[in-house]
């Protein structure tokens, strides 16, 4: 028997829970805008996807984690078939374990304390963030040139998606918060579009790992039978 993993049974159930921890998250921000009640703040810092170290963080972590696993599964297998570019492999699953240790600790906004930017620049980790994600989207075109078409443009779409929440919505996330603080509504708005991207990018990006390797790997769950002799 082999273990056979549906990508389309993998992406309803991953865009399900996005659209519950999503529709949860944006509840309580408007419960807790419309009362301010003292009782809704554990709630809130249990679901919002403005907070750290909570249900959506430890969500978007694991996420982070399963594409990690399954990059190195892929990257295992092009090494033993001798396949070309499999460093490229081996390092995407390493930014993606770095990526979900970043999740859970928030690692990334210690980058930005040497500067002290204003405006839409508030957030001044973005911009040598900004900088990495270029060179390493440099340093992989000739990975990308080498993949089908078909995941080259899944990765692609699930890259634009990730970078445009985690990047692109710092921008501005970070105009607002300088000039209104990070204790209102809009902020919670505009945080939880980028959590959402973010969270869709991963998604996506974790089905198109799951369906690109399932058309190479089959794995084994029992030994074959045992041929029974006839003889004596």
């Amino acid at each position: 028997m082999d273990l056979l993993v549906s990508h389309t049974a993998l992406r309803r159930l991953l865009l399900w829970l996005l659209g519950l921890l999503t529709g949860l998250g944006l509840a309580v921000e408007l419960a807790y805008a419309r009362w301010r009640s003292p009782e809704l703040r554990p709630l809130l810092g249990f679901l919002s996807l403005s907070y750290e170290q909570n249900l959506p963080t430890w969500y978007a972590s694991g996420l982070l984690l399963c594409c990690a696993l399954v990059l190195a599964a892929i990257a295992r297998d092009a090494v033993l078939r001798g396949a070309p570019l499999r460093r490229h492999w081996w390092g995407l699953a390493a930014a993606f374990f770095y990526l979900s240790m970043d999740e859970a600790v928030g690692l990334h906004e210690h980058l930005g304390e040497w500067l002290e930017l204003d405006g839409v620049l508030y957030f001044s980790w973005v911009v040598p963030a900004g900088g990495a994600v270029l060179g390493f989207g440099l340093l992989y075109l000739p990975f990308l040139a080498h993949l089908p078409a078909r995941p080259r443009w899944q990765f692609l779409t699930a890259g634009a998606l990730y970078v445009t929440g985690a990047l692109g919505m710092e921008l501005p996330l970070g105009y607002w918060t300088e000039r209104h603080g990070n204790d209102n509504l809009v902020y919670a708005l505009i945080d939880l579009i980028e959590e959402s991207l973010e969270l869709l990018g991963v998604s996506l990006f974790l089905v198109a790992l799951v369906e690109y390797l399932g058309a190479r790997v089959r794995v084994s769950l029992v030994a074959p039978e045992r041929e029974v002799s006839s003889g004596p």
